[in-house]
């Protein structure tokens, strides 16, 4: 089985419960995941705007830590397709240039609406919510998705957490279909 090509966009990266489920789903075999040095900027720039108490040096250290574990996820030569797009928002066509770029058949994000299925079904991509992608990976291959959220609860240090709270984190995060599924296989979180 191939592995899901999906452009991870900034709003996704945001939080930072939600960047360590999607990243340890790129550490599977199930996801390639792809990401911009553009992109990577926008979350590091609205995380430092709402909290100011983050020292910079600590989210470009994350920045670092993400590009080193997934070493083909940063996408370039994007460019020269951002201004050949159309899109409700100008500013989300580099999302959509990268995915291309990529090979990309999914864009995560939390904003659908940016990404009308009109403008993406010509590049055969389709935007997804953070829930309904890790809903098809449970689909593709429940045991590995298990796998990699029982090692993202087991390194949460500060504070550690039992399967039920580790199931609240989720919820929180808008994963309530993922959380749905996942129930009744907490034991194996």
């Amino acid at each position: 089985m191939a592995a899901v090509v999906a452009i991870y966009d900034a709003n996704v990266l945001y939080s930072a419960p939600l960047r360590d489920v999607l990243m340890h789903l790129a550490l599977t075999t199930l996801v390639e995941a792809r990401w911009t040095d553009l992109i990577q900027a926008e979350w590091l720039r609205n995380v430092l705007k709402n909290r100011p108490d983050l020292e910079p040096s600590s989210l470009k250290r994350t920045q670092m830590m993400m590009n080193q574990a997934v070493p083909n996820a940063l996408v370039t030569n994007f460019e020269p397709l951002i201004e050949t797009l159309v899109l409700p928002d100008a500013d989300d066509r580099h999302v959509l240039a990268a995915a291309i770029a990529s090979g990309a058949g999914m864009i995560v994000t939390q904003n659908l609406s940016d990404f009308p299925r009109a403008s993406l079904e010509p590049f055969g991509i389709e935007a997804v919510s953070p829930d309904d992608f890790l809903i098809r990976l449970l689909n593709l291959n429940a045991v590995a998705v298990l796998s990699a959220l029982s090692l993202q609860r087991k390194t949460m240090k500060n504070p550690p957490m039992d399967a039920a709270m580790f199931l609240q984190m989720l919820e929180r995060q808008g994963l309530s279909k993922t959380v749905l599924w996942l129930k009744p296989y907490s034991v194996l979180l």
